[in-house]
């Protein structure tokens, strides 16, 4: 009896791809790489020779796709307030606006601090950290050209006038509210950035900051409550 003989179905070729997203995949390597780089050896031994042999990428190929180093670092910073501007907005339309106002505190400040607690938010403090000494020593940096304090609160107010429609803290005490907020969020971060792990109760310092929040609203509508 002769041995049954199998046709082998040709192999599915994968779909070239195009040249952006080429293009996509290199730039998203050598930025990951650098955020690698930083996280682990910090931002001075973040060298393009680090970068290049982490991400794979031939630093001429690096400096055609982001120009320089500087190139690089303003990436990540714009590519890390995207994240943290998609991430609210994202929790934000979980939530819904029916929600309670405690279970919207609970998640505008979970939702921040997903972003202030990530490898992404810690590669970005440690470049702004740079770029402040770098403005004080008025040396020239592509980083210069745009505020980033000024884009993280533009995202921040965003979302906030969207999940506190109803709470009427006046202009100057909502900005001095979310930069309170801010100063806890990023102070936790550091302090976790300068341990190396999790911060001791830092879940304990985020209920905290949500119960300031809830006790700042509720003296608002008492007071609007009260003028009427």
């Amino acid at each position: 009896m002769s041995e049954a003989k199998f046709l082998s179905l040709p192999e599915k070729r994968r779909p070239r791809r195009t040249q952006i997203e080429r293009t996509a995949e290199t730039r998203s390597r050598i930025l990951a790489a650098t955020i690698e780089s930083i996280g682990e050896v910090g931002f001075q031994r973040t060298t393009a020779a680090e970068i290049s042999r982490r991400s794979g990428v031939t630093w001429g190929a690096a400096q055609h796709h982001f120009g320089s180093k500087d190139g690089i670092l303003g990436a990540i910073l714009e590519e890390s307030f995207n994240r943290f501007s998609d991430g609210l907005l994202s929790a934000f339309e979980d939530v819904g606006r029916s929600a309670s106002l405690a279970r919207r505190i609970e998640t505008f400040i979970d939702a921040a601090w997903a972003h202030f607690g990530s490898s992404h938010y810690r590669a970005t403090f440690e470049i702004l950290l740079e770029d402040a000494a770098a403005r004080k020593s008025n040396s020239a940096s592509e980083l210069h050209d745009r505020s980033w304090q000024g884009e993280i609160l533009k995202a921040w107010t965003r979302v906030w006038r969207q999940l506190f429609p109803d709470i009427d803290l006046g202009r100057q005490r909502v900005m001095m509210i979310q930069h309170y907020t801010i100063s806890v969020l990023s102070g936790l971060a550091s302090m976790q950035l300068l341990a190396g792990e999790v911060a001791p109760f830092v879940e304990d310092e985020l209920d905290l900051l949500k119960r300031t929040l809830a006790r700042e609203f509720r003296l608002a509508k008492t007071s609007v409550k009260t003028s009427t």
